[in-house]
C-alpha cells in the first residue's frame, strides 16, 4: 500500500499560505536535499484547486532540463481535488470526482511509490479527518507572520500524532515528521 505524505512549509504561527513570499530567505541546500528525498520516494502528486492553479500557471513554463523540481512537477502524475474545476489542462493531471476520500483511498491501494501532497492545507485537513494521511512533514520556519491561511483552523478535528523525525537546518527551519496514531 502506498503512503500519503502531506508536506508543507509553515510559519511558527502556523501559516501555510503563500510560502513563496516568506520561505526564500530560509531555503537552504539542506532543505533542498530533504525535498529531493521526498520527490525520489514518490510517484504521484495530490493537490487541491488553489495549489493546482498556482502550480499549473508556473511549472509547465519551467524547463525540466537541469531542473529536477521542474522535471518532477511536470512529469509526475497529478491528482486534483476540486468541486469547482470542470477540467484540468496541465499534462498528466486528473481531476478527482466528488468522493475525494474514496478516490484517494483507491489511489493508496494501487502499486507505486508514495503520494505527496504539497501545500493544499484545506485538502490536508480533510484527508487527516478522513484518516488518509500517513505522514505529516512540516518545515517550520522561524518567522511569525501574524496573518494568513493557517494549516489548522478552528474546524480541524483532533488527531493524535507521534513524532517520527526531526532535522534542524542552519537557517533555523526545523523539519518535523509526524504519523497519526491509532490511540
Amino acid at each position: 500500500m502506498r503512503k500519503l505524505i502531506a508536506a508543507l512549509f509553515v510559519s511558527l504561527d502556523g501559516v501555510a499560505e503563500a510560502p513563496e513570499k516568506w520561505n526564500p530567505p530560509y531555503f537552504t541546500d539542506e532543505m533542498g536535499a530533504v525535498i529531493g528525498q521526498a520527490m525520489a520516494s514518490s510517484d504521484a502528486l495530490l493537490m487541491g484547486r488553489r495549489t493546482y492553479e498556482e502550480f499549473a500557471s508556473y511549472w509547465p513554463q519551467q524547463s525540466s532540463e537541469g531542473n529536477p523540481i521542474a522535471a518532477f512537477m511536470n512529469n509526475t502524475p497529478k491528482y486534483v481535488a476540486s468541486t469547482t474545476l470542470e477540467r484540468v489542462d496541465w499534462d498528466g493531471s486528473t481531476l478527482l470526482g466528488d468522493d475525494v476520500a474514496g478516490e484517494v483511498a483507491k489511489l493508496k491501494q494501487e502499486k507505486g511509490k508514495d503520494i505527496i501532497v504539497n501545500g493544499s492545507a484545506t485538502l490536508v485537513r480533510s484527508l487527516l479527518a478522513d484518516g488518509l494521511v500517513d505522514e505529516l512533514q512540516l518545515m517550520i520556519h522561524p518567522i511569525v507572520l501574524g496573518s494568513g491561511g493557517r494549516l489548522f483552523d478552528g474546524g480541524t478535528p483532533q488527531v493524535a500524532l507521534e513524532l517520527v523525525d526531526t532535522k534542524a537546518f542552519s537557517s533555523g527551519v526545523v523539519s518535523v515528521t509526524y504519523r497519526p496514531t491509532t490511540s
